[in-house]
């Protein structure tokens, strides 16, 4: 019988739109899957490249999960699917913007009530704490996850920094002076993730989505970095007290909150170049303590 997936994304810059593409490409060659797409558009499409301020003016709402307004979608939510994908973007380690509009939105809940869903994470390398606002908001509707693919940018973290602003901020991807790597998920990773759409493939044809995670985390889907799991814990935490102290002076745009916001971009370079090394050089002499906390920690945002 054939099945009917719905594949949900939200891409900015377009890299989401080529993950998905690629992951997708083995169930749309199969001919036995028929595929549905909905991309998710806000009414004011947020900028590309950005500027400084309007970057940083995203900050509080993603922490919150504050949503903002979507063009309407093509579907009504009485539509069925066998399957939902929704493929996603952490921004301050909280889902982006409008991937919380479009989870707090009626339509969203019909489609995903019940359903077992997949999710694809594009990141710069931490999305831990994000993905976990992702399985409340699931949870909620008593959807069923999985499984999660995870592709992230391989650099080093303060390399990775620079590329992503200077991407974000030019619209430029590629090498920078010379010295800083390619930003964003390498074209060779895009194209070989086409493996886990292989993986999902069988599942769906076994009819046996419940097994579907192990095969993925085995295959490589979901690479932890346990160096950054502590950065992104205690970042979790700033970016809320960050988030609330913003607000206060108004919502997104609002030219009153200017001051704040700058304050945080200090705040925030600041710490990722003075005093995430520290951190990144505790917890490299601690590793050798720790092994058994690390592989249980591992273990378990495997399992998520």
């Amino acid at each position: 019988m054939p099945q009917k997936v719905l594949v949900v994304y939200y891409s900015q810059t377009g890299q989401l739109r080529e993950i998905v593409n690629s992951i997708m490409s083995p169930l749309k060659a199969s001919g036995e899957i028929t595929l549905s797409y909905e991309e998710i558009k806000p009414k004011i499409p947020f900028p590309y490249p950005w500027t400084s301020d309007e970057f940083f003016q995203a900050m509080p709402e993603s922490v919150r999960g504050i949503p903002c307004e979507l063009q309407p979608l093509s579907l009504n939510g009485q539509e069925h699917f066998d399957l939902v994908i929704v493929a996603w973007q952490p921004w301050y380690l909280s889902p982006s913007i409008p991937i919380h509009a479009f989870f707090q939105h009626e339509t969203a809940k019909k489609l995903l009530s019940g359903k077992p869903v997949i999710t694809i994470i594009g990141s710069r390398n931490m999305w831990i704490m994000a993905h976990e606002r992702i399985r409340e908001y699931l949870r909620s509707m008593q959807a069923r996850l999985v499984g999660n693919i995870v592709l992230y940018d391989k650099a080093p973290n303060l390399l990775s920094v620079v590329s992503i602003i200077h991407w974000l901020f030019t619209g430029e991807k590629g090498r920078y002076l010379q010295i800083i790597p390619p930003a964003g998920v390498s074209d060779e990773d895009i194209k070989n993730s086409s493996k886990f759409g292989d993986i999902i493939l069988d599942s769906i044809n076994r009819n046996d989505l419940e097994h579907l995670r192990p095969s993925l985390v085995k295959a490589g889907a979901v690479d932890i970095l346990p160096s950054l799991v502590m950065l992104e814990k205690r970042g979790k935490i700033f970016f809320r007290i960050w988030a609330a102290f913003i607000l206060k002076k108004g919502t997104y745009g609002d030219p009153a909150r200017i001051v704040r916001i700058r304050l945080f971009k200090y705040y925030l370079l600041t710490v990722i170049y003075l005093v995430s090394p520290f951190a990144s050089l505790l917890y490299y002499i601690l590793k050798p303590f720790r092994k058994k906390a690390i592989k249980k920690q591992i273990s378990l945002y495997q399992s998520l």
